[in-house]
């Protein structure tokens, strides 16, 4: 991809301040006559196009837009992942004092990149032509909760691998090693790093990955309920059971409870993302916490910063996830 020209070329170009390009730019008549000449002659030899986004807020006579592009799934206003990054999201867009436009996408439609000064894309899945297009016209973009290894766009993301890895060290650590996991959708990023981590720590202890004791779920309670069933109807059925999500792992207990299995005695339950929820069940939920309050704040800060032109290329930011413990995992009983 060519690079783009940065007002930060164009003031080292002319040997000025980014300040002063920036005020030729704006068209500040108390520049020296000489000096912007000088950059408005750099300005046309390295072709640059200032950023229309940047000189209104430095003009401060329009306050700008972020949008935040997310894919119109069922229950997405009821979703702790959705209205977490929305509250981060929010809480960003506040603090900078801009305005949020909340785009719900089915992916197939193109975005008029107009209607906001930067876009923040909640993950790529169905987004994909929306995020080359921004890209490719110079909008300022990032995509939040996946890593992005093909294209040259910034993202924000949570190390899943880590994850899992981390909640099936630790059932390990307890002493468990009949070990069974839900998966999160395999047609999402999430869902196969945190099933790549399960494995990683499996293998990492010599503990071979039984195919009956790996269910692929997709985060609903369903899939959890249809997991759990078969996992308890096997003759040795798991002593702890890895679910990639905590509605999932609620749904495991449900279950347990509903066939006499104790939790933790019996079985030991983990899951992943630290939702609220798993506090007031009849057992507090152990889980990994991703930051997503934190990723949708700094995703808002990153955005802003290529918006005014502060930040030049793209930004890669990999959080790292947090094993919170509480009553739902024991030692094996057996």
């Amino acid at each position: 991809m060519e690079k783009k020209i940065s007002i930060t070329d164009v003031a080292r170009r002319a040997n000025v301040s980014i300040t002063t390009v920036s005020r030729v730019l704006n068209k500040v008549p108390t520049v020296n006559k000489e000096i912007a000449q000088r950059v408005d002659q750099v300005i046309a030899e390295l072709k640059f196009r200032p950023n229309p986004t940047a000189q209104r807020l430095a003009k401060g006579t329009q306050n700008t837009a972020v949008g935040f592009v997310i894919p119109g799934y069922p229950g997405i206003f009821h979703s702790f992942y959705a209205v977490e990054l929305m509250r981060g999201i929010g809480h960003g867009c506040e603090t900078l004092r801009l305005d949020l436009i909340f785009h719900i996408t089915d992916g197939r439609n193109p975005l008029r990149s107009n209607f906001a000064g930067g876009l923040i894309f909640a993950d790529i899945i169905e987004n994909l032509p929306q995020v080359e297009t921004a890209v490719h016209e110079n909008t300022p973009c990032l995509v939040i909760n996946h890593i992005v290894k093909d294209l040259d766009v910034s993202y924000i993301a949570v190390d899943n691998v880590k994850g899992g890895f981390t909640a099936t060290e630790y059932l390990i650590n307890l002493g468990h090693k009949r070990i069974a996991t839900v998966t999160g959708n395999m047609q999402t990023q999430a869902g196969i790093d945190r099933f790549e981590g399960f494995q990683k720590a499996l293998k990492q202890h010599g503990i071979d990955c039984q195919p009956d004791f790996c269910f692929k779920g997709d985060y609903s309670r369903r899939s959890a309920r249809q997991a759990a069933e078969r996992f308890f109807s096997l003759e040795h059925p798991p002593t702890a059971v890895f679910a990639a999500s905590d509605d999932m792992a609620l749904e495991i207990i449900s279950v347990a409870m509903e066939n006499g299995i104790k939790v933790p005695e019996d079985i030991s339950i983990i899951g992943f993302d630290d939702n609220p929820a798993g506090l007031f069940g009849p057992v507090a939920l152990t889980t990994i916490k991703q930051p997503l309050f934190a990723m949708g704040e700094e995703a808002v800060k990153v955005i802003y910063d290529i918006m005014m032109d502060k930040q030049i290329g793209v930004v890669h930011k990999v959080l790292a996830p947090d094993l919170i413990v509480r009553e739902s995992c024991s030692q094996p009983s057996s």
